[in-house]
């Protein structure tokens, strides 16, 4: 059973905007090549972070949302861990209406959904 997905990262400031754009690339590429679908890719470039994370006050900010089956999380969280260029990360199942707003603040219409027995 595939489900809606959201992963939140933070990478270190240290990195050019060509290795940020790399390491989410690994990240995608990690999914699809597990049989994910990614739905959106969201770069929000470099913020200030609420509070110092390993003495860094900024960082550069990612959100995908996908669709991928739960076995292939645990591959995914354990990258992010490995990764010592995410300096955090959270990722997220959607619900039914988590899903419906995410669809809704893209600009998409959501097609209502028959009820599966």
């Amino acid at each position: 059973m595939v489900n809606h997905y959201e992963a939140a990262f933070v990478l270190t400031p240290v990195l050019s905007e060509p290795q940020t754009k790399e390491a989410a690339e690994k990240f995608e590429n990690l999914l699809t090549s597990n049989g994910g679908t990614i739905l959106n890719r969201e770069e929000w470039g470099l913020k200030q972070l609420a509070y110092p994370i390993q003495g860094k006050n900024s960082g550069f900010y990612f959100i995908l949302q996908f669709d991928v089956e739960p076995a292939v999380i645990a591959t995914l969280e354990t990258e992010f861990r490995r990764d010592e260029r995410v300096i955090r990360f959270l990722t997220t199942r959607l619900d039914k209406y988590a899903f419906e707003y995410a669809e809704k603040r893209r600009g998409k219409k959501v097609q209502p959904k028959e009820e599966e027995a």
